[in-house]
This record gives structure tokens, C-alpha cells and sequence, in this order.
């Protein structure tokens, strides 16, 4: 059997089409694709879309047909394996080497973010419940956190991750906190103190393992996907003697279902180095013994939304930014979004926020949705 007849029955599985009229039908302008994917996997996959071997008028349905489908399962390929092996060999994500994320994903410009998140620049799932926009949506999420850590007026938070500094200012504005955030993109520093400017927020261009201070409560959104399974267990740690013993710890983010030391080969190459999305097996052996699971809640559903949102706004501002960039950057960007989009769509990726404890929430936690 050829390497186009292997794929196509593949495809078949998943009511998928070569040089299909349907939208989520792959067009294919190369017939070296077939082989370059059986030996390279979701890497060729992204990189040969991005040589312009392949379109699809909608990556999300075509990428959420072959998640829901498990092909991924099918094509395993060989830069995966090699993932898995250098992520059992060496710590990924060593002080030194988590900085690599912030050069190549957050400090490619500022203006890009701008013109594809909201207002507020967030840069995580949005809450979407009872929201017609993205401003909204990032709004109910800001105060879901908020509300789920009970923050009162002149208490003290920790934002590990802050970004450019959506919820800092919004902790700071709505519930007259005072809040630290740090992040290790001088590019979210710059413009997190901006905008930040007036309020009791003090932004920092730190890494979370030099951190020696106590906070009545610590947040992360969106950044425990750049730890790795060799440093959680130091996190929760490090967390833990940052926060008060009364305290609330609030970790938000991307979830899978399935444990992995090595992470996707296109993501780590050209998006997120060095990143690991954890499962919940991870995440509760991190913090067994150092806290308590006051709540767990899963709205990753949401993502998918969110993602579609971004990915439109970029679409729609691209030319304002894009002598700036390449087409190639563009595929690339596009395929980020909507492949993501896809893989939310087909719940093979969730979002969580768990809310942990040191010692149990005494009386008990109240469940906020």
C-alpha cells in the first residue's frame, strides 16, 4: 500500500476527502505529503502546511475530525519519540531554558497581541457564560477568579504569569488590591507597567523560583503549561511557601487527558518551546501532600470560542501588521489558532481551574461558577 493510500484510508475513517469539496476536506498541492506525515507526524503535519504542501478552507473542523477520530494515535512519528526521549533525559524547563518562551512567543510584538486579543490584552481562556463578546468574556473570567478566591480590599495577590497585566489591573481596580506579577517576557513587563500605571501593582521580570515573599493569595493563569513535569512538584512548593496559611491558590490551565513527559513536536519547535500541557494525574501527584483540591472546574469548551475569536481578529488586522511578519509566519499563526480550536472542539484538550488550600478551607469551600 502507498503512503497516499495509507493516509487516505486514514481519512476516510474520519469522513475526510483528498481534493474534497467540503470545507473540512484537505486540498493537497504536494504528493510528497503523504510520506513526509507517516514519517514526521503532527510535525510535518504543521510544517508542511506552512511550505504551502497542503490547505484547508477550516483547519479547526479538519483538525477536530482527526482528534475525534484518534488518528493522531494512527501517526505517532518519529519526532514525537524523540520528544518523549529528550524530555526523559534533560529538564526542559530550567531557569535558563523556560526564558527561551518568552524571546520566541511573547516578545514578538506587542502590537500583535493587541490586535488579536481584547482589550485588556488576556492571553488565556475566556469565561464565556452570559457574554456576547470577547471583552466580556474576558471580563467574567478576571472575576470568576477573583470571586473563586474570595479577594477583599487591601489584601495581597501573587500572579505567577501575569502577561501583560490583565489581571493585576483588574484585581488592583475592582477589588482595591494590591498585587505582584512577574513573567519572564521583558516585552509583557514593558507594557504591563504601563499599563498598570497609578495602581498598587508592581510588575517584575522574575522567574517563579526566586520568589521568597507571602501573599494572602497566589494566582496562575495560563503559564503552568511552561513548567514541565520535572519542576511541578517544586512549584507547588514554591507556591505553597509563598502563600499565607489561610490562603487560596488558584492555578489555571490548559489540561489533557492523557499523561506525557514529551510534548507536541510542532508546538515546542515553533510556538511554545519547551512547553508541556499536564494531565490531572500530574497536576494532583505535584500537589499530594503540599495542598488541598478545594475545587475543580473544567470549562474547556470555552477555548474553542476563544481561540475562534483570536484567530478572527487576526485574520481581519493582519494587514496592519504584516510588514512586520511573513506568509510563512502567517500559516504558521493561522494553523497555531485553529488547530488549537480544533483539538478544544474535540475535548482532546480542556481548561481547568483548580482553587487548593494548605491545610482544607476551614467550614469548607463554596463552589463558584
Amino acid at each position: 500500500m502507498s503512503s497516499k493510500e495509507k493516509i487516505q484510508k486514514l481519512l476516510s475513517l474520519v469522513d475526510i476527502k483528498i481534493n474534497g469539496s467540503r470545507d473540512w476536506d484537505i486540498q493537497v498541492y504536494n504528493e510528497k505529503l503523504y510520506s513526509r506525515v507517516l514519517a514526521g507526524g503532527a510535525l510535518a503535519l504543521g510544517e508542511s502546511y506552512m511550505d504551502g504542501w497542503w490547505d484547508c478552507k477550516t483547519i479547526d473542523q479538519f483538525i477536530y475530525r482527526t482528534l475525534r477520530g484518534d488518528l493522531k494515535e494512527k501517526i505517532i512519528g518519529i519526532p514525537l519519540i524523540l520528544s518523549t526521549v529528550k524530555a526523559k533525559l534533560l529538564n526542559l524547563q530550567t531557569t535558563s531554558r523556560s526564558k527561551e518562551v518568552g524571546k520566541k512567543h511573547y516578545d514578538i510584538g506587542n502590537r500583535l497581541y493587541k490586535l488579536m486579543l481584547d482589550k485588556e490584552l488576556n492571553y488565556s481562556c475566556a469565561c464565556w457564560k452570559n457574554a456576547k463578546n470577547l471583552d466580556k468574556a474576558q471580563e467574567n473570567k478576571l472575576d470568576l477568579i477573583c470571586r473563586k478566591i474570595g479577594l477583599k480590599k487591601g489584601q495581597s495577590v501573587l500572579d505567577i504569569g501575569c502577561g501583560w497585566g490583565s489581571f493585576a489591573k483588574h484585581a488592583a481596580r475592582k477589588y482595591k488590591a494590591k498585587v505582584v506579577g512577574i513573567t519572564i517576557s521583558k516585552e509583557q513587563v514593558k507594557l504591563a507597567k504601563e499599563n498598570c500605571k497609578g495602581l498598587p501593582i508592581e510588575i517584575r521580570f522574575q522567574d517563579y523560583r526566586d520568589l521568597n515573599e507571602k501573599f494572602d493569595y497566589v494566582v496562575s493563569i495560563g503559564m503552568f503549561e511552561h513548567v514541565g513535569t520535572k519542576n511541578y512538584r517544586n512549584y507547588m512548593k514554591i507556591v505553597k511557601k509563598c502563600l499565607k496559611d489561610d490562603g487560596l491558590f488558584l492555578l489555571h490551565t490548559i489540561g489533557k487527558n492523557k499523561s506525557s513527559i514529551g510534548g507536541d513536536p510542532w508546538f515546542n519547535k515553533y510556538i511554545f518551546p519547551n512547553s508541556l500541557v499536564p494531565s490531572a494525574q500530574q497536576i494532583t501527584k505535584a500537589a499530594e501532600n503540599i495542598f488541598v483540591m478545594e475545587d475543580w472546574h473544567n470549562f474547556g469548551a470555552y477555548y474553542d470560542k476563544t481561540l475562534m475569536a483570536w484567530y478572527n481578529n487576526f485574520k481581519k488586522n493582519w494587514n496592519k501588521i504584516k510588514d512586520c511578519y511573513d506568509e510563512r509566519f502567517y500559516r504558521m499563526w493561522a494553523f497555531y489558532l485553529l488547530s488549537c480550536a480544533g483539538a478544544f472542539r474535540a475535548r482532546h484538550l480542556q481548561l481547568w481551574q483548580i482553587v487548593f488550600s494548605k491545610n482544607g478551607y476551614e467550614g469548607g469551600y463554596n463552589s463558584i461558577r
